[in-house]
């Protein structure tokens, strides 16, 4: 499996999607706003998914946050770059 395809099953399954699957969110779609609807609240719970997840550290600063929660994408790009074993 794809890191891509978990972070899809993580943000479907963190967030109670019930009604998206996992071919419903492309890679490159902004998960925010106009993509999949996504609000801070979501960001927040899918940020603590993604630590225990991937044991990764997330930045204090929100703006540079927002821009590796872009897309499904991002955040993998993110994960493979921050991965603290």
């Amino acid at each position: 499996m794809t890191l891509e395809k978990e972070i899809k099953e993580l943000i479907i399954k963190s967030l109670d999607l019930e009604d998206i699957s996992v071919s419903d969110i492309n890679d490159d779609d902004p998960l925010f706003e106009d993509g999949l609807g996504l609000d801070s609240i979501d960001a927040l719970e899918l940020g603590m998914a993604l630590k225990k997840q991937y044991n990764i550290v997330m930045s204090d600063d929100k703006d540079e946050n927002s821009k590796y929660f872009y897309s499904v994408k991002t955040i993998a790009d993110f994960i493979r770059s921050n991965k603290v074993d």
